[in-house]
């Protein structure tokens, strides 16, 4: 039996493991010599073994960390101590029952496409691996339980490419996961006020308490060997709004209205405060404008008005209007105490001018939107001819000097990635003009793209243009092919974002599910997909939906 005790660095929190192995087809247990090679605990055993005659070992284990309990040692001993009553057969009927039930929420069938249908259950394995369903008081790091380049760092990434999944399999789940960023709204404030603005603004690479840990200099040049300076934790303004996006449509999904009144409204609220406070008027035009900003697309760092951030600004200003009204309605005590707390008393009228008056870029002539002020002013040029003009195959493509800084070439989904979130408010021809427009400028160095233009040409009833992007994302880990340097700088690690991709674009893609007071599908199937069979909660209702190249099946269970 061992039980290593140990202490974080910076955080100075508690963290225990246990383990004890046995021997049961032994008599005798045998005894162990602990040797420590360089740090690492290994322990030898000494014992006989007989020919034919099988020798079994059972190995539990148990870790805590001061964040699930008071007493992290006292919690893994326990853990063991039990365990080792209940015995190993028992838990791992138990851990084969847990299982099922797991997959019996959030399986995805495909019928006719073997090589799909592996990739997705692969994606939806990852996915069920990593959820916290034990504590509210974390999420899922943007490389889950692997990869240390982003230090177990929390990216909008979770909002946005995974919540989907979550609130529609395991309701339970999302909930913590946004409940995480109500806990950790003291350091979305904090961080806001440090640049000199009100409200939340919530950080790009949050960490315990809402810390945001993102580097000033988060790329090295590969050429000097320097650290460069880059802009993501000051300038990518949309997280807030994304965070405020999920918490609405949490609530539209499942209907759980107790999230508001628990902290989301306060959340709501914080986020629009801060674009309010963000937000600059230009007199001689008569508008608000959002400059200085990074859209979703990094390579292009501090730029005027990115369609993406002025679009989910406006939808976080909306949400917290329309918010106000209805606490007004049926919460006005609730309502008065959260303005009080908050000292937001005012806010209203200023949120109202500033929806009424931001600039939104409109499609041109052609039917476009642009990215940001003069996108459509640089280089045209493309993918190729840009990775041509690399010196290094790791330089990184982007900020000041980047090599696509001055073209069109974007890293990942940008405006796209706007259509995806509203496009029922764009004609079709219009979603398609962009998709043909910004796809062939995109690099897809982030495995946060490929999903969204395969969304998106389901949204305009391309599937056979949606499959690759749907395969690209479904395979990301499981082919290697994705970007594995920033600079010098190796990230490795698992893409959960793009595992939850690939579940949207099956589900909310392919098979068209649409939740408007009612739960319905427009299947829009691969040519060798012959059906799709899933199961998904709605207003705290569950349902199977089938769906064919024929027909469509949904069923309450």
């Amino acid at each position: 039996y061992l039980l290593l005790k140990a202490i974080t660095e910076e955080a100075g929190k508690a963290i225990a493991v246990a383990q004890e192995i046995t021997f049961p087809t032994l008599e005798t247990q045998p005894e162990f010599i602990l040797l420590n090679d360089q740090g690492l605990l290994i322990r030898q055993y000494h014992l006989f073994v007989t020919p034919e005659e099988p020798l079994i070992l059972e190995v539990f284990g148990a870790t805590y960390n001061e964040n699930d309990v008071a007493e992290p040692a006292k919690a893994a001993a326990t853990a063991i101590s039990t365990a080792k009553t209940v015995g190993f057969e028992a838990l791992f009927q138990d851990h084969c029952r847990i299982w099922d039930e797991l997959w019996q929420q959030a399986d995805v069938v495909i019928e006719g496409d073997e090589e799909a249908q592996l990739a997705l259950r692969y994606s939806i394995y990852h996915l069920l691996s990593i959820a916290p369903r034990h504590s509210d008081q974390v999420s899922i790091p943007a490389r889950g339980l692997s990869g240390q380049t982003y230090k177990g760092a929390v990216f909008w990434d979770t909002e946005m490419f995974m919540l989907p999944f979550y609130m529609r399999t395991l309701p339970k789940v999302a909930r913590n996961l946004l409940l995480y960023r109500v806990h950790t709204l003291p350091g979305a404030l904090e961080k806001a006020q440090s640049y000199g603005f009100q409200g939340a603004f919530y950080a790009w690479e949050s960490q315990e308490g809402g810390f945001d840990a993102t580097s000033d200099y988060n790329v090295t040049d590969v050429f000097t060997k320097r650290p460069m300076r880059t802009y993501f934790k000051d300038k990518q303004i949309h997280i807030s709004g994304d965070i405020a996006y999920a918490i609405g449509e949490y609530v539209k999904c499942t209907g759980d209205y107790s999230l508001i009144l628990a902290g989301g409204a306060e959340v709501i609220f914080q986020c629009a405060a801060f674009y309010a406070s963000y937000s600059y008027y230009k007199p001689n035009k008569e508008r608000y404008e959002f400059v200085d900003v990074i859209g979703p697309d990094e390579y292009h760092e501090r730029v005027y008005n990115n369609a993406y951030t002025n679009k989910i600004a406006s939808e976080t200003l909306k949400l917290a209007l329309n918010l106000w009204s209805e606490l007004e309605d049926e919460y006005s005590e609730f309502l008065e105490i959260l303005l009080g707390k908050t000292g937001l008393e005012g806010q209203r009228s200023i949120w109202q001018e500033l929806v009424s008056k931001l600039y939104l870029q409109e499609p041109d002539q052609n039917g476009l939107i642009e990215q940001f002020d003069g996108y459509f002013q640089l280089e045209d040029t493309t993918v190729a001819d840009v990775r041509s003009r690399l010196l290094d195959s790791k330089e990184y493509w982007g900020g000041a000097y980047g090599v696509a800084a001055d073209t069109q070439i974007i890293k990942q989904a940008d405006v796209i990635l706007m259509l995806q979130l509203f496009g029922e408010e764009y004609p079709l021809e219009f979603l398609q003009k962009n998709w043909e427009y910004y796809e062939p400028r995109t690099e897809h160095g982030s495995s946060l793209s490929a999903c969204l233009y395969a969304l998106v040409a389901c949204r305009f009833g391309n599937q056979e243009w949606a499959y690759p992007f749907f395969m690209k994302t479904a395979t990301v880990d499981l082919s290697g092919k994705s970007k594995q340097y920033a600079g010098t700088i190796y990230i490795g690690g698992t893409h959960p974002a793009a595992n939850g991709g690939a579940w949207m674009t099956a589900v909310l893609g392919f098979a068209g599910l649409k939740e408007t007071g009612e739960v319905t599908a427009t299947p829009r199937l691969p040519e060798k997909w012959q059906s799709v069979t899933f199961k998904t909660h709605y207003q705290g209702k569950r349902y199977q939906v089938k769906v064919s190249q024929e027909k469509v099946e949904i069923s309450n269970l």
